[in-house]
């Protein structure tokens, strides 16, 4: 069985504050944590003992070498990794309210992930990839969107199982109308969409949250939608699944659905799940998984950052 999961996108330093409970004015100092949705997705993959691979592209400075030394050192596949002297590596600032809820301020205008162009992808580089995901933040009107169409052709046509979270961040975008319109682009390429109970109406404009996951049924095999609090639910055609979320108290929720989704493409894996299984996974298996990837979670937002803070095992 094909067994690396690739991810394509932005790696980037997430500074985390040292602070919690206000805003980023009265923030006096940060800690730098590794970051970047693709790149948390492959670290909760291999921390789990996956294979993966990461496609991006970062600064030849130090905050790019830092975060390709952490990479390594997370077992995360970096043979696809490029440097460039045109952008600076992506930053981007966190500021965490006492509940752990993040607000952002990205450094990233351009950044070397963007300027991407993926011109030395091959469809020989997917031959053994079992899944790739992706997010919305890659997908502006600049070279690293050819990348991503790049990528996902070759590992489509390799078999392989596309999962997309949408992850939208409004500030890295002109408006929300063109953030829409780039997720509506992708959907139809996924096999696997995550999503927030935050995030369903602005993709579907449906303000009912099982309507709208309902509606993402028409692109893909599975829907998953993480609702704080109130767990998460899967959706395929023939069935649902819910599972109770465990209440913790969480220090820092970055990176917490990408552990999640992580955690499920991990879980579907070791569990011998590939394309053509996908729509037909009954609802106590899904009911598992996603129960799985709660209590993954539940652990990983107890500490800070993202890759740092996920669990060894499920």
């Amino acid at each position: 069985m094909k067994n690396t999961l690739f991810a394509i996108g932005e790696a980037l330093i997430d500074f985390i504050p040292c602070e919690t409970g206000c805003g980023f004015e009265n923030v006096r100092s940060f800690s730098p944590k590794i970051g970047g949705a693709p790149a948390n997705v492959l670290g909760a993959f291999a921390k789990l003992g996956g294979k993966t691979r990461l496609i991006t592209q970062l600064g030849d400075d130090p905050f790019g070498h830092k975060i390709a030394s952490a990479l390594k050192k997370f077992n995360i596949g970096i043979q696809n990794v490029r440097f460039t002297n045109l952008a600076n590596t992506a930053l981007a600032f966190v500021s965490l309210e006492a509940n752990g809820n993040r607000t952002f301020s990205f450094y990233r205008n351009p950044s070397a992930d963007m300027l991407y162009d993926g011109a030395d992808l091959t469809e020989e580089l997917f031959t053994d990839c079992f899944a790739l995901h992706f997010c919305s933040v890659s997908l502006g009107e600049f070279p690293m969107k050819s990348a991503h169409r790049r990528a996902i052709e070759f590992a489509r046509k390799n078999g392989a199982i596309v999962s997309f979270d949408p992850n939208i961040r409004l500030p890295l975008w002109k408006n929300a109308a063109s953030l829409k319109a780039a997720i509506n682009e992708f959907l139809p390429f996924a096999d696997i969409i995550k999503v927030s109970d935050e995030e369903t109406e602005l993709i579907t404009g449906c303000s009912d949250t099982e309507k709208a996951c309902k509606k993402l049924l028409d692109y893909a095999k599975i829907v998953i939608c993480t609702c704080g609090e109130k767990g998460a639910f899967a959706y395929t055609k023939n069935t649902k699944a819910h599972s109770v979320q465990e209440k913790v108290n969480a220090k820092d929720t970055t990176g917490a659905g990408d552990a999640f989704i992580g955690s499920f493409l991990y879980n579907l894996y070791r569990n011998g799940f590939d394309r053509e299984r996908l729509a037909f996974i009954d609802e106590n298996t899904l009911e598992e998984f996603i129960s799985a990837s709660n209590a993954y979670c539940a652990k990983s937002v107890q500490n800070y950052g993202a890759i740092e803070s996920y669990p060894n095992k499920l």
